[in-house]
């Protein structure tokens, strides 16, 4: 799984935000269809909430095979 760290300097990055900031999907739109399809994970469970709120320490995965890990 390639694993990439994602440095932020707020409190927390909605999942969605997080996905674009990282470069895995293009646009909001990409986002809203790959969580409501089940295919994020967030600390190993899975998310369908665009907005859940990730801190620094958490994972989110797509499809098991990139991970972006939140510092």
């Amino acid at each position: 799984m390639e694993s990439h760290v994602i440095q932020i300097r707020t409190e927390f990055i909605k999942l969605q935000d997080l996905l674009k900031f990282a470069g895995a999907v293009e646009t909001g739109g990409d986002a809203k269809l790959i969580i409501q399809e089940g295919r994020v994970t967030v600390n190993g469970e899975t998310c369908t909430m665009r907005g859940k709120k990730l801190r620094p320490g958490d994972r989110a995965a797509i499809d098991g095979e990139l991970e972006l890990v939140v510092q």
